[in-house]
């Protein structure tokens, strides 16, 4: 079903430029309900703010934001020897065009150098030179001071807060690293904005929590009759947004060695289904791992 029609809740304090935005929205389409865009836009204005503040921190360097970022990347990696041009691009999520034009311009200042691979003639070495390094060494503990600065409104607990929303969305959209501690369920989830795009397309009614793409043969969802279609909405008292609080709830039902979860299945009908958790034969499948395709971020669990 459709979310109710409602506008941001009034906030006592100072106004910002998205509470402006938000009312005028609010005076043309009151219909709308705007508590996405509250979000939304007030994250875009945010990291506008935050990108110029980083690239004037960077270019009293000689550097710009991908020049860091690549910097950063290959310090982190160190591979003895470079690190392959092929595995820049999988670690930047940029195309091999793009990679050659940040390296080409890392090598024309004599921070990289770049040699043939032996093993792939049609790949590359990366590596840092000492200059390199030495520039690594000095704009890094620049670039986290800003970032402070850039937080100093917040107290230590409000960033610790916002830490844990930013790392549930995110979850969302990229997939998780997982947590091998956790049992198996033996299934392939679909984040929650995904679901109410897929149920949309096909007519259902919008419903938020996560779809079930598939269900391993012999595993505990399986066992607990949850099947591919489902979409598992609570998880004991959780309401399952995202995958973070599946996996919450899943480290609060170990101990009982059982957890409940709510499925709705079809058009609304909703059920429930109790997920052994107690050891067995289901943890020595595979460790948890989670695949990321196009943002839509399919958890294993």
């Amino acid at each position: 079903m459709s979310p109710a029609t409602s506008q941001p809740a009034a906030h006592e304090g100072p106004r910002d430029s998205v509470d402006q935005l938000l009312e005028g929205w609010a005076h043309a389409r009151p219909d709308l309900d705007l508590s996405p865009v509250a979000v939304i836009a007030r994250l875009g204005r945010l990291r506008r703010i935050i990108d110029s503040e980083l690239e004037a921190t960077f270019a009293e360097y000689g550097l710009n934001g991908a020049d860091f970022e690549a910097l950063v990347t290959l310090r982190r990696l160190d591979q003895p020897g470079g690190v392959s041009q092929r595995q820049l691009m999988r670690e930047l999520s940029l195309t091999s065009g793009t990679v050659s034009v940040r390296v080409e311009r890392l090598s024309d200042q004599g921070l990289v150098t770049r040699s043939p691979d032996r093993r792939d003639r049609r790949n590359s070495l990366v590596r840092l030179t000492d200059k390199g390094r030495a520039l690594f060494d000095r704009v890094t503990p620049a670039h986290v001071n800003t970032e402070n600065r850039l937080l100093a409104a917040l107290s230590p607990q409000q960033r610790e807060q916002l830490v844990t929303i930013l790392r549930q969305l995110l979850v969302s959209f990229e997939g998780s690293a997982g947590d091998g501690e956790l049992p198996r369920l033996g299934l392939t989830l679909t984040p929650a904005h995904v679901t109410v795009a897929m149920r949309r397309a096909v007519g259902l009614p919008e419903v938020v929590g996560l779809l079930v793409r598939h269900v391993e043969d012999h595993g505990r969802a399986q066992r607990a009759h949850i099947q591919t279609g489902d979409v598992l909405v609570r998880a004991a008292d959780r309401e399952l947004r995202s995958v973070a609080s599946l996996y919450a709830a899943l480290q609060e039902g170990a101990g009982a060695g059982k957890v409940t979860i709510t499925i709705v299945r079809g058009v609304d009908t909703e059920l429930q289904a109790v997920v052994d958790l107690r050891p067995g034969h289901a943890d020595q499948l595979e460790p948890l791992e989670v695949t990321a395709a196009n943002h839509a971020g399919t958890h294993r669990v």
